[in-house]
């Protein structure tokens, strides 16, 4: 069995003051991946016993920026999707094993009247490209922070949220072809009907405590994996980030 735990902790040096060790140590995840660490080489000294770690900085101080942690060592390491566009922003890094592939991405966002949007949207098809290059060498797990509530399902409020970052129809449709590309949303693929489990809510407005949320934290995995998949779930009751941790267990 191996254990995979995501969490974007929105600034990783705030929540290693807060839980984050707890939890991490608690969790006992084989690999442990991190989006929005907001820092550079030499900021924290995090080095956990028993496990390789691999940071992906942004050129930008205190912004972005994806880590991983894992016991199982990998055959290769992979930062960004080498196209230089996109890869100033440490969202990506590709970990290969000898029988899947790991990416952990913290996607862009859409930003407040989706200044952002058209970046987003050649983004979505530079990883799609990305994830599916590596599927036809082997299995694939992807897991991260996405930036995208798929479904109404996925959100507390659909229906005003529609034109908002996160939820627009173009968004929407970019998550959808990468599923139809031959992934597996697992969370879905275990809980199809569940409602009102969210992995983000907004510090304003008392989101949180009225369960005002957002699914935009995934792990994905292609077809071929299928049937390593044992479990998925959303560790709603961990605090310390307007996120919380998303899991999967694989065979």
């Amino acid at each position: 069995m191996i254990k995979l735990t995501s969490w974007n902790v929105n600034g990783l040096r705030a929540i290693v003051g807060k839980n984050f060790l707890d939890y991490f140590k608690e969790s006992n995840s084989d690999i442990f991946c991190l989006q929005e660490t907001k820092l550079q080489e030499g900021q924290i000294d995090l080095n956990p016993e028993g496990y390789y770690s691999y940071w992906n900085y942004a050129v930008k101080k205190g912004y972005s920026g994806t880590a991983v942690f894992t016991k199982i060592k990998p055959i290769s390491v992979t930062y960004g999707l080498n196209i230089e566009e996109h890869d100033q922003e440490g969202r990506v890094i590709t970990l290969e094993f000898d029988d899947f592939y790991l990416v952990n991405v913290y996607t862009p966002n859409s930003q407040t009247e989706l200044a952002r949007l058209d970046y987003r949207m050649t983004w979505d098809d530079a990883f799609r490209n990305h994830l599916v290059e590596l599927k036809n060498k082997k299995g694939v797990v992807v897991c991260g922070d996405l930036n995208v509530a798929h479904k109404e399902i996925d959100l507390k409020n659909p229906k005003t949220n529609k034109k908002n970052a996160g939820f627009t129809q173009e968004e929407r449709d970019k998550f959808s072809e990468l599923l139809n590309a031959g992934f597996i949303d697992t969370f879905r693929y275990f809980h199809p009907d569940t409602i009102e489990v969210y992995s983000w809510w907004s510090y304003r407005f008392s989101a949180r405590s009225k369960n005002a949320g957002w699914r935009i934290d995934y792990f994905l995995a292609s077809e071929n994996m299928k049937d390593r998949l044992l479990e998925a779930n959303i560790k709603t009751d961990i605090l310390g980030s307007d996120h919380c941790p998303v899991e999967l267990i694989l065979k």
